[in-house]
């Protein structure tokens, strides 16, 4: 398997938190509305204050406090249910030593969506203020710029007309930047199938990417689906007539693409991860549960209860491995690479940009012939299929590897289980029980039918709870962890989320596609154009309108 020489051996351990969350997993701070600031920290520390949830047996949720007046809030947060009360932190441990015991099975969706899922996870929670430094930034601004919209500030920032994001765009203010590659044996340079890179100063400064949002780069494959988003919009770009003012031409590819990409996310993302007729119902008779009252151009928040739980459902698709192209087939594409060759996760194996021996295989992560595409079809090992959403996380996320916790080699092993990082995380901001969430629900109108106590307690081929006392089985089976209540649903329905989770991610997609800029919600009528269906518009729809040939979607041959 050709690679550079400098390019470094994979560390003993594998993996980081992918979709979707941050890469560092010290602190996270949650402005929830109605309650104030709180800052949360699971292990991985500096500092000498004890952990919380680590050196008691007794849960506590850290204090709230009211933010300044004059200090402008962070990203707002939602509290669509009650307050819960935690289970205590040995049966917390148990749980998440359950849940990464052999790892999840596979499943039925292509690899490509579980990292789609974290590149519209950091859409969701961009804070657009962070590329608007140096301006005049009114409040307004500064609230409406942390704000959970579908709208792709990830990839655009404030737009080529603010200062701060010009950057990223080519000088005609119009093309998003992207970056070549560096050759490798056997590989040319390839332009176009990098992140655009700054190039200059030490290894590190030049290897930062270029882009507004650099939890994007924090592993190859989003570093890649942030690569073709890219390639995208330039493509769309040219599709818009060259008569109009730079501006409104811009304005006017911006549009299309984002009402396409949010097509592709209810009709190809959505309907794969969430029960279908969940979603029709929402979009078709609208939200109960997350803001129904709120007027379409509102400032949305983000539900707790999404951020923290329900949409850390793409934990549980990582896979250990990838049959990630011509170089590396089969199983040689291990999530440790996947975050070496990354400029935030890794070190891009030591050089300053991505080598061309590394490019996705796009056929081996999204199913083309599926889409009709026949001769598209993936070599070697076939479509990589993300481990089936259920109650097991693959074993690599079982220890966290150092660079995780800013490379802090003294975290001991628990805090370094992602599971147990899910679960002590949702303790220490009180998430609801699975059974309150059912309670809530119900009381809005909703039919969703709650677990049995069988169901949560023994599930269907995931994590095992024998190991548990009778006493701590019944309290799981009274008051379960959201999270893991949200998994086991989604395990006893094949791998698709229903019930609770179904409908606090429908909900939550709606209501941040609604409140977006340009929105398929406030523009039912709207239909895809691109691509080489009209009328549809997956994912592999995206790509070969992109790229156009097997070379384009295959690069490294």
């Amino acid at each position: 398997m050709p690679r550079r020489a400098n390019a470094r051996k994979a560390p003993a351990t594998a993996g980081t938190e992918a979709a979707p969350g941050q890469l560092l997993h010290g602190s996270e701070t949650f402005y929830i509305e109605g309650e104030g600031l709180l800052v949360t920290a699971v292990g991985g520390r500096t500092g000498d204050e004890p952990d919380p949830m680590i050196e008691s047996e007794t849960p506590k949720a850290p204090a709230t406090r009211e933010l300044a007046r004059a200090v402008p809030p962070p990203f707002r947060f939602s509290r669509v249910g009650p307050k819960g009360t935690p289970l205590n932190a040995a049966i917390t441990r148990k749980l998440a030593r359950a849940m990464v015991v052999r790892g999840g099975g596979p499943g039925d969706v292509p690899s490509g969506y579980t990292y789609l899922g974290q590149f519209v996870d950091h859409d969701l929670t961009m804070d657009r203020t962070t590329v608007m430094l140096g301006t005049d930034v009114s409040p307004t601004d500064l609230l409406q710029g942390r704000s959970p919209r579908l709208d792709l500030d990830s990839l655009y920032g404030a737009g080529p007309a603010n200062t701060e994001s010009a950057k990223f765009y080519e000088a005609d203010g119009l093309r998003l930047k992207v970056g070549t590659t560096i050759p490798a044996e056997g590989v040319k340079a390839i332009a176009a199938h990098d992140l655009p890179r700054a190039g200059k100063g030490n290894l590190a400064a030049a290897q930062k990417a270029l882009i507004p949002d650099p939890r994007n780069d924090e592993n190859l494959i989003v570093a890649q689906t942030h690569t073709a988003m890219i390639n995208f919009h330039n493509k769309v770009v040219g599709k818009v007539p060259a008569s109009l003012p730079p501006l409104q031409r811009f304005r006017r590819a911006r549009r299309r693409v984002t009402l396409h990409y949010q097509w592709l996310l209810r009709h190809d993302y959505l309907p794969r991860i969430v029960a279908p007729a969940v979603l029709d119902d929402v979009w078709g008779k609208g939200r109960k549960l997350v803001e129904p009252d709120a007027k379409p151009t509102d400032v949305p928040t983000m539900p707790i209860e999404f951020s923290v739980a329900a949409f850390r459902l793409g934990h549980s698709m990582i896979r250990a491995e990838y049959n990630w192209n011509a170089h590396f087939a089969g199983t040689a594409g291990t999530l440790d690479w996947m975050f070496i060759f990354s400029g935030l996760g890794g070190d891009l194996g030591g050089d300053k940009r991505l080598i061309s021996s590394w490019l996705a295989d796009w056929r081996r992560m999204y199913d083309f012939p599926a889409a009709g595409k026949p001769g598209l079809a993936a070599p070697d090992s076939g479509v990589n299929k993300a481990m089936r959403i259920d109650t097991r996380l693959t074993n690599p996320l079982a220890s966290l590897p150092p660079s995780t916790f800013g490379g802090n080699d003294d975290v001991p092993p628990m805090p370094r289980n992602l599971a147990f990082r899910n679960l002590t995380r949702g303790n220490m901001v009180t998430l609801a029980s699975g059974q309150q969430m059912v309670t809530r629900l119900r009381s809005l109108g909703v039919n969703v039918a709650p677990l049995t106590r069988p169901q949560i307690l023994n599930g269907k081929g995931g994590a095992k709870l024998d190991h548990l006392t009778a006493a701590e089985r019944d309290a799981v089976a009274t008051r379960t962890p959201l999270w893991f209540y949200i998994l086991r649903e989604a395990e006893l329905n094949g791998g698709r989320l229903k019930g609770v989770g179904a409908r606090i991610v429908a909900e939550t997609f709606h209501r941040a596609v609604e409140g977006s800029t340009f929105s398929i919600v406030r523009e039912p009528d709207f239909k895809p154009t691109l691509g080489p269906r009209p009328g549809t518009f997956e994912m592999t729809d995206l790509l070969f309108f992109t790229y156009g040939t097997k070379a384009g979607l295959a690069p490294a041959g």
